[in-house]
C-alpha cells in the first residue's frame, strides 16, 4: 500500500477539490459546510474557472495552485491552501479578493452588476490571534457593526487550531479540515459517515497516492514548496543575526561614549568594546 500523499500540498489539494470530476460532490459539499453561517441558501451548482493544471507551475515556488469557481448566482469563490507563512496573508487575501471583484467589470457595465467574492484560506500555520479555527471577515461600520455590503467575504481556517477546545469534533467542517490536515485512515470511516462528499475526497486521495505520475508531480511540487520555506527560514535567521550585530554595535558605541566622557583611555575603551582606534576617535570628535 502506497503512503498517502499530503492533502496540504497544493497540487494534491487542487486535484481533490478543483477537478471537474469532483466539483459537484467534493467542492460543492465542502463549500456549503464552510459557508453555512454566511450563506443561508446552499449553493446548488458550480462552474470551475481554472480547472487546468499547468505542470510547469509545479516547480515555480511563486505559483498559486488555487481553486476558483462560480456558483449559480454568479458569486465568485476562491479556495486556497497555504503551507508557507510569509507573514502577509491578510494583505495577500485582500489583494486577490479585490482583484477578483475588479476583474468582473468590463467596459460599459455598471457597478451594480458586481457579484460577491468569497475567499477561503486554509492555513497550516496560525494567523489570527484567537482560539477560533475558523474566522470570517466582512466590511462593517466600526461602531454599529452594520454591514456596508455583503460583496466581500474572507475566511481563514487554521489547521493547527483544530486540537483546541473551540473545535467541535462533531462538526462536518471539522471533519473536512481534519482530512485535509492528514487524519489517519483509521479515522476516515467515522469522519465520512455524516459528511457528504468526504468519502469521494478520500477515494480521490487514495487513487492519487497509488498513481505513479501523480506521485512524481507531487514530489516536484513538494520540493518547490520546501525550497521556498528553506529560503524564508534562511532570510529570517540572517535577519536575526544581522539585528544582533547591529544591536551589539550600538551598545559598544554607547559604552565607548560613556567611557570617553569619564576620561578613560582609548586603549582601554578598545579593549572593552572591541572598537578600533579610528572609531573611538570619531566618537570623541562628536562629543567635542
Amino acid at each position: 500500500m502506497s503512503e498517502l500523499l499530503e492533502p496540504t500540498v497544493d497540487f494534491v489539494f487542487k486535484q481533490i477539490f478543483g477537478s471537474e470530476e469532483n466539483k459537484d460532490e467534493v467542492l460543492l459539499n465542502f463549500l456549503n459546510e464552510a459557508l453555512r453561517e454566511t450563506e443561508p441558501k446552499p449553493f446548488v451548482s458550480l462552474t470551475l474557472l481554472n480547472p487546468q493544471l499547468d505542470k510547469d507551475a509545479l516547480t515555480d515556488k511563486q505559483a498559486i495552485l488555487d481553486v476558483r469557481a462560480l456558483n449559480e448566482d454568479g458569486k465568485h469563490v476562491n479556495l486556497e491552501i497555504r503551507v508557507t507563512n510569509k507573514f502577509d496573508m491578510p494583505k495577500r487575501s485582500l489583494y486577490y479578493s479585490a482583484k477578483m471583484y475588479e476583474e468582473q467589470l468590463v467596459e460599459g457595465q455598471f457597478y451594480k452588476s458586481l457579484k460577491k467574492v468569497i475567499s477561503i484560506n486554509i492555513l497550516t500555520f496560525n494567523q489570527i490571534p484567537n482560539d477560533r479555527f475558523h474566522n470570517t471577515y466582512h466590511l462593517r461600520e466600526d461602531h454599529t457593526g452594520e454591514l456596508l455590503l455583503d460583496d466581500l467575504e474572507i475566511h481563514f481556517m487554521e489547521l493547527p487550531k483544530l486540537s483546541l477546545k473551540s473545535a467541535r469534533m462533531d462538526d462536518r467542517l471539522v471533519n473536512w479540515l481534519m482530512f485535509i490536515s492528514g487524519a489517519p485512515k483509521n479515522r476516515w470511516e467515522e469522519m465520512a459517515m455524516d459528511t457528504p462528499g468526504l468519502k469521494k475526497a478520500m477515494t480521490t486521495l487514495e487513487f492519487l497516492s497509488q498513481n505513479k505520475e501523480a506521485r512524481m508531480l507531487y514530489e516536484m511540487r513538494k520540493k518547490a514548496l520546501l525550497d521556498e520555506q528553506s529560503a524564508l527560514d534562511y532570510a529570517e535567521t540572517r535577519g536575526r543575526e544581522e539585528g544582533k550585530l547591529e544591536g551589539k554595535a550600538e551598545r559598544d558605541q554607547e559604552i565607548a561614549i560613556s567611557m570617553l566622557q569619564k576620561g578613560l583611555s582609548s586603549a582601554l575603551i578598545a579593549e572593552v568594546t572591541g572598537l578600533s582606534q579610528t572609531e573611538i576617535e570619531a566618537l570623541n570628535k562628536k562629543l567635542h
